[in-house]
């Protein structure tokens, strides 16, 4: 898991990087900039929209709050790129939206008003805020809900209003998961590629796929993929000490308030229209839009080619979520049963893939896949055989294996949770009666843990199926999967005939949550 890694870091020292000296002596702070710019802008945002809503549908009573219980996580489905395909098809200056301001006031030219600039860093920061803040919501919720409920009782007591109680009691007490939740935005926003190269923004991430598909410096690129890679790893780092240091004692709940304040009149319609209108912008406006699309250009669409790539999707995808648990299942297994420091950094550094970004892992899977087929051909010819291709580095294998090493993660930390809650006397009762250590994960272990599993199963399924960048760098030649099949119509600005293929991904994303939604809320 950590080879892309270490080639990487071996590729970024030995290589020439003629590209790199002068993308450093130009453009390279510019990068530097417009990465940091992004990743602060979106998690303001996150913040001020995740949090908020965590703690009214944690601890308010309102009109509409069990529907956006669930509803508010859909945007997790709505990739950011497709959301920012819409918003652009509609807020651009031959948009609806501007020309209808047009002609309702008379205007003729740009001169005569001011527009909010779609394709720029702040607009970029708001697509992708709109899909990601449910991570700061679902974390930060589960944290308010798993707060022990006499310390809002006192405050009420003392006689604290609902905005006091939640500055002083619960957000001191949410520190650690609001971080925690941010910190996975950041990661994804420094990993975004589709929606900052469609919006003309340059960061690092699209420098990455400029120098390596644009000036073919393969050793230039993995010099900028070492410095994303570098403030990734800080962001762990800072989220590892804040885990480490929460210093807020948080006991368990002596008390369940199944309703801490209830809104009524004008606060009643703030907070549901508060909610409504982050659904409304998140998600109901770009899949209506989709929708819309989609109905009146259906026969222009639908084509053989279109379900082909969503088989593409959807095999890559269910080979990447088995292969994912089942390595997992043994890493956790093995952790538990041996319990060797050296498995514990194992399972720890095969958990740091998710935070790096697809471009990156791309380049780090390409250099030892084709080196893989070189010694592979190399190997046939001298035993007398016609070398077999790129059979490793040229095919499917290769978006598989980067989608293993980002996405393993999601599983590693699910059923690690699990297995510490399975107690070691269940073990020990296990050996006693003569059970071996397969039969122990099979029978006992995995029952026990199917529902986390499945979980995790379903979020490494939807998050392959969403994944463009190594999709759009490693495909074989006239190979396309859903993403690049829309990233190819939205970049030629023909959003309407990528509508469907936007709406199976939606789709195949929104059973998963809902059900990740209310497992949340069981447990």
């Amino acid at each position: 898991m950590a080879t892309p890694l270490f080639v990487l870091a071996l590729l970024a020292m030995i290589g020439d990087g003629e590209s790199f000296q002068h993308i450093k002596q130009t453009v390279l702070a510019d990068y530097i900039i417009n990465t940091v710019l992004l990743t602060f802008f979106v998690a303001v945002l996150v913040l001020c929209i995740g949090v908020p809503l965590a703690w009214l549908l944690a601890n308010c009573e309102f009109a509409g709050k069990r529907f956006f219980n669930w509803a508010l996580v859909l945007p997790l489905a709505m990739p950011a790129y497709i959301v920012a395909y819409t918003y652009t098809d509609l807020l651009d200056y031959a948009g609806p939206v501007q020309v209808g301001l047009r002609q309702w006031f008379g205007w003729t030219s740009p001169q005569d008003y001011w527009f909010f600039e779609i394709r720029s860093i702040g607009g970029a920061a708001v697509m992708l805020a709109l899909v990601l803040y449910p991570y700061v919501y679902l974390m930060t919720r589960a944290s308010f809900l798993e707060q022990n409920a006499n310390l809002t009782q006192a405050a009420r007591m003392l006689g604290a209003s609902p905005v006091k109680s939640f500055f002083k009691v619960s957000l001191p007490l949410a520190r650690a998961a609001i971080f925690a939740g941010t910190a996975l935005v950041l990661m994804e926003t420094i990993a975004d590629f589709a929606t900052v190269n469609y919006f003309a923004v340059s960061t690092l991430t699209t420098a990455v796929y400029d120098t390596w598909l644009g000036h073919y410096d393969l050793a230039s690129a993995a010099k900028l993929s070492c410095l994303m890679v570098l403030g990734v790893l800080s962001l762990l780092m800072l989220e590892h000490a804040q885990n480490r240091n929460k210093g807020t004692s948080n006991d368990a709940k002596s008390s369940v308030l199944e309703i801490n304040y209830r809104l009524t009149g004008w606060k009643n319609w703030a907070a549901f229209s508060f909610c409504g209108l982050v659904l409304l912008l998140a998600f109901l406006i770009p899949a209506l839009q989709l929708a819309l699309y989609a109905v009146n250009y259906f026969d222009q669409i639908w084509s053989s080619e279109l379900a082909t790539f969503a088989k593409n999707s959807f095999v890559i995808a269910v080979i990447t979520a088995f292969v994912a648990f089942s390595l997992a299942l043994l890493l956790s297994h093995n952790q538990r049963m041996k319990s060797h420091a050296w498995q514990s950094g194992s399972l720890k550094l095969a958990s740091t893939g998710y935070a790096i970004p697809g471009t990156v892992l791309a380049i780090g899977v390409l250099i030892p896949l084709t080196f893989l087929d070189n010694w592979v051909n190399d190997l046939m010819v001298y035993a007398g055989y016609s070398p077999l291709g790129l059979v490793f580095s040229g095919t499917v294998f290769a978006i598989i294996c980067t989608h293993l090493v980002r996405f393993t993660a999601i599983a590693n930390k699910s059923l690690e949770a699990s297995y510490q809650k399975i107690s070691p006397s269940l073990d020990m009762a296990a050996k006693t009666l003569g059970t071996s250590e397969r039969k122990l994960m099979w029978r006992i272990h995995l029952p026990l843990i199917k529902r986390s599993g499945l979980v995790a199963a379903l979020l490494i399924f939807v998050e392959s199926m969403k994944e463009l960048p190594a999709a759009l760098l490693l495909r074989p030649f006239d190979f396309h999967t859903l993403p690049t099949y829309v990233f190819q119509f939205a970049s030629d600005e023909q959003l309407e005939l990528a509508s469907l293929g936007a709406i199976m991904i939606v789709l195949v994303g929104l059973v998963p949550l809902i059900f990740i939604n209310r497992s949340i809320d069981h447990q």
